[in-house]
C-alpha cells in the first residue's frame, strides 16, 4: 500500500435536499470524514490507496467498512474496538442561509483510542505517502497522543508526511489549544495544506490576508507560507486554500504553493450553485496528494487539486466521485457541463 490515511470517519446524517432538520421526520445515512474522503479520492483516483483507523466492533462498522472496500479503499488496517461511531448531523445551507454541522462523537472508539493501542510496523509496512488531519488530535486527549505518535513513528520510516490543518473550533474541549497540539505535530509534516484561518488558529502564524477582497493578494500569501517554512523548517511545501464566500450556494475557489523557492497560484473558479461543499477541502487534499505523485509540475499539481475540489462541489455526500479524466477535463478548461455522449 503507497498511500495510508488515518483518522475518524463517521455516519452522516443529512437532513433531505435543502431542508432544515426534521423538516421531514428522516434523515440520509451515509458516512463520511476528512481522512477516509481523501483515501476515497486516491483510490477512486487508481492509486494503492488505504484507511486505518478504530471502528466499533457492531452492524454499523460492518456497513462502513463494506462502504470503503467499494470504493476500493484498502480496509485491512482498520481496527475493531470498544466504543461507539461517531456521528455528525449536516443541514445544507442556501441563499444566505449557512450549513450546519452538529457533532455527535464523545466516545467514539477511535476517541478512546490512545498511543500503543497501533501496531505501526504492521499499519506502516510498505507504506510511502501518510495522511492526518488537525481533526484527529482535537476529538480527545488520547486520540491527540495517538495521532503524535503516528506522525512520530511515519517519519522515523522516512514516510512522507501530509497534514490537512483543518481547524475545528468546537473539537477542542478537553483542556489542551489547537496551537499547543498543532504546532508540535507541524514539526513532522512534509506538505502541510490550510486555509488562512487553519494557519492562523492551529499554528498560531499570520499576515494580513484578506479573501474577502475578490483578489487574491499574492505577496501577502507567499508571505503566510515563507512564515509557516520558515518556523517549520523539516516542511517542503505548504498549500493554501482561498475560499470566498458568497452565499452558501455560491464560492469563488482557488489555491496557491508554496515550496520555499516558488509560489504558485492556481486558477479560479466560481462555483454557483453548490451541491453539497462537506469534503470540499478533503477532495483538494486528495487531489494535491495525486497531483505531487504524478506530475512533475508542481503547478500542474496545484491545478488538479483544485478543479478535483471543484467538480466535488457539485456532487452530494462526503466523497469525491470524479475521476482522473473528469478533473482533466475541468483544467483544460471544459467546464460548460455540457451532456458528454
Amino acid at each position: 500500500m503507497k498511500f495510508l490515511t488515518f483518522g475518524e470517519i463517521m455516519l452522516r446524517l443529512k437532513a433531505p435536499g435543502l431542508e432544515c432538520f426534521f423538516q421531514s421526520p428522516m434523515l440520509e445515512a451515509t458516512f463520511g470524514g476528512g481522512e477516509a474522503n481523501v483515501a476515497v479520492s486516491l483510490a477512486n483516483y487508481g492509486k494503492d490507496a488505504g484507511f486505518l483507523s478504530i471502528l466499533p466492533d457492531n452492524a454499523i462498522g460492518d456497513e462502513c467498512v463494506k462502504e470503503l472496500r467499494r470504493f476500493g479503499v484498502d480496509v485491512s488496517r482498520i481496527q475493531r474496538g470498544e466504543g461507539r461511531m461517531g456521528i455528525y448531523f449536516l443541514e445544507t445551507g442556501a441563499n444566505q442561509r449557512p450549513s450546519k454541522v452538529v457533532y455527535d462523537r464523545a466516545w467514539s472508539a477511535i476517541a478512546q483510542a490512545k498511543p500503543g493501542d497501533i501496531d505501526w510496523d504492521k499499519a506502516l509496512e510498505g507504506v510511502e505517502w501518510f495522511h492526518i488531519t488537525g481533526i484527529t488530535p482535537a476529538i480527545s486527549k488520547s486520540a491527540m497522543e495517538l495521532s503524535l505518535e503516528s506522525v512520530k513513528e511515519a517519519k522515523k520510516r522516512g514516510i512522507t508526511v501530509s497534514c490537512d490543518l483543518n481547524y475545528r473550533k468546537n473539537l477542542w474541549k478537553y483542556g489542551k489549544r489547537a496551537a499547543e497540539v498543532m504546532r508540535e505535530l507541524a514539526n513532522y509534516v512534509d506538505v502541510a495544506i490550510a486555509n488562512e484561518e487553519d494557519v492562523q488558529k492551529a499554528l498560531e502564524i499570520t499576515t494580513d490576508v484578506v479573501v474577502e477582497s475578490g483578489e487574491l493578494d499574492r505577496e501577502k500569501y507567499r508571505d503566510l507560507g515563507n512564515k509557516v517554512l520558515a518556523a517549520y523548517p523539516n516542511m517542503k511545501m505548504i498549500a493554501i486554500t482561498l475560499r470566498e464566500s458568497h452565499s452558501a450556494d455560491w464560492n469563488g475557489w482557488a489555491a496557491c504553493l508554496n515550496d520555499g523557492k516558488n509560489f504558485y497560484v492556481s486558477k479560479k473558479y466560481e462555483i454557483r450553485d453548490i451541491v453539497d461543499r462537506v469534503g470540499g477541502g478533503d477532495s483538494f487534499a486528495g487531489g494535491l496528494i495525486y497531483g505531487l505523485s504524478t506530475y512533475d509540475d508542481k503547478q500542474k499539481a496545484l491545478e488538479f487539486a483544485v478543479a478535483a475540489s471543484c467538480l466535488k462541489h457539485s456532487i452530494l455526500g462526503d466523497f469525491n466521485r470524479a475521476s482522473v479524466s473528469d478533473v482533466e477535463k475541468l483544467m483544460g478548461g471544459d467546464g460548460t457541463g455540457r451532456v458528454q455522449r
